[in-house]
């Protein structure tokens, strides 16, 4: 009998601190998987918990077989499936990059690696698990150029400059490529493609877990912290999830357990860190729904774009800032503007003749009504600017959707992340008319 799909297709929602209710379509029965569990069984890895699945919020995943307590073992990935430096180093590359001036750093060591495996096709014994890998990355450094234009500007601007390095790195690394022709059966510049480096880079960049280590003979001081961890990269981020996550030098294992409790058939997430959706989109290729962590960022430029240009002090002010860190990490967030960013706006509002007041400000205290009322006004002033810039880009989006300008899946990134912001803005645009409301 065919199985209903209706009610477990549907997204359904936990509260924090837990994982996710929506139902996955278990993936293990595909050739690919199975090929990866007997590759990883071959290595003394052999998993009972978890097993592949597609779930409708998150894609791919890793879904519970069986009930899950807290503080649980749910993975334990033996050192002999994890891809680091050493594998590299021992690797047929190794006498080519023990040879190389000046040493190639880890990363490229990594990236190097994936590249000349997936060449290298069937005779790699890295291919059950580069079958698994995405074969491509919506990172920010993979968009095209006109949806990057689409971004929040700061987040562009870091978009073009995680773009140039990866560039140069490749291009700084052309002649070490060139030096491993003798390993390829095809030209070393199409093996090496840039597209085909970017794709390592990404692979590197999205899916390494933290792996902290020592130099390695032949590689440039560079911090050597990555590590690729197959099966249990499959694991998806949740801002909402705790875990204990790391290399275990007693039982020569990568780790995890559970931080709380996960119901049987239930995707069982990890905890990238504490970043807002900017900062997972542009590195990691996606925009969480209702992050806690997700906020609306005030450059310093917006801090001063409605506060009077005669003002004196105004020089100062934004140097006691400075002098206390306040001029950055400036905020909107679901429960409106930060403390920092009020804390500011207070500072930069004091009259004249409250400026010697300006370490109560920094302190939480309210030095007078009519300052308060000033520093909201203005808070509401950028919250507005921003709601109509998101509401017009949005509108942007979405013409460019319907003209197909650009890859359907990389314009829903950007509208998923403006429409984000515009919710954040808009509760925060709420909560300051009740606080305007106390200073009338």
């Amino acid at each position: 009998m065919k199985k209903r799909r209706g009610r477990t297709s549907r997204i359904r929602r936990r509260k924090l601190g837990r994982s996710s209710q929506s139902r996955g379509v278990n993936e293990s029965y595909k050739p690919e998987f199975i090929a990866l569990r007997k590759w990883l069984k071959a290595r003394k890895f052999e998993d009972t918990n978890l097993i592949p699945a597609c779930f409708p919020d998150t894609g791919r995943g890793l879904m519970s077989k069986t009930s899950l307590q807290e503080g649980q073992l749910i993975i334990s990935l033996p050192e002999s499936c994890l891809l680091t430096t050493d594998t590299v180093l021992r690797s047929h590359l190794g006498p080519y990059i023990a040879k190389w001036q000046p040493p190639p750093s880890p990363l490229l060591a990594l990236c190097t690696f994936l590249v000349a495996e997936r060449h290298a096709g069937d005779r790699s014994p890295w291919k059950p698990y580069l079958e698994v890998l995405p074969k491509a990355y919506t990172c920010a450094v993979c968009l095209e150029p006109d949806v990057v234009a689409l971004l929040p500007r700061p987040l562009a601007a870091a978009a073009r400059e995680q773009r140039m390095r990866v560039r140069e790195l490749f291009t700084s690394s052309r002649g070490f490529f060139s030096s491993l022709q003798p390993l390829l059966s095809a030209a070393a510049e199409s093996v090496f493609s840039y597209r085909a480096f970017l794709w390592a880079w990404c692979t590197v960049n999205t899916r390494a877990v933290y792996m902290a280590r020592g130099r390695r003979q032949g590689l440039s001081t560079e911090p050597d912290t990555c590590a690729l961890a197959p099966f249990l990269d499959l694991l998806n981020h949740s801002p909402a999830v705790q875990v204990d996550a790391a290399f275990n030098e007693e039982s020569r294992c990568y780790e995890i357990r559970t931080g709380a409790g996960c119901r049987r058939h239930e995707e069982v997430f990890i905890c990238y860190g504490a970043h807002d959706s900017r900062r997972l989109l542009l590195e990691y290729g996606f925009v969480p729904r209702a992050s806690p962590h997700a906020c609306v960022p005030v450059p310093q430029d917006m801090l001063v774009k409605y506060l009077p240009s005669a003002d004196k002090q105004m020089n100062k002010k934004i140097a006691i800032l400075k002098d206390h860190d306040l001029i950055e990490n400036l905020t909107f967030g679901w429960d409106g503007p930060s403390w920092r960013l009020l804390t500011a706006l207070r500072l930069l509002c004091l009259e004249p003749a409250e400026f010697l007041c300006w370490k109560k400000v920094l302190l939480g205290e309210i030095v007078s009504d009519v300052n308060e009322k000033a520093s909201l006004d203005v808070a509401q002033k950028i919250c507005r600017y921003f709601t109509e810039e998101a509401s017009a880009m949005l509108q942007k989006v979405s013409h460019m959707k319907e003209k197909e300008m650009a890859g359907t899946h990389q314009l829903a990134l950007v509208e998923t992340l403006w429409a984000e912001e515009l919710k954040i803005l808009r509760a925060s645009a709420e909560t300051l008319s009740s606080l305007q409301t106390l200073f009338v």
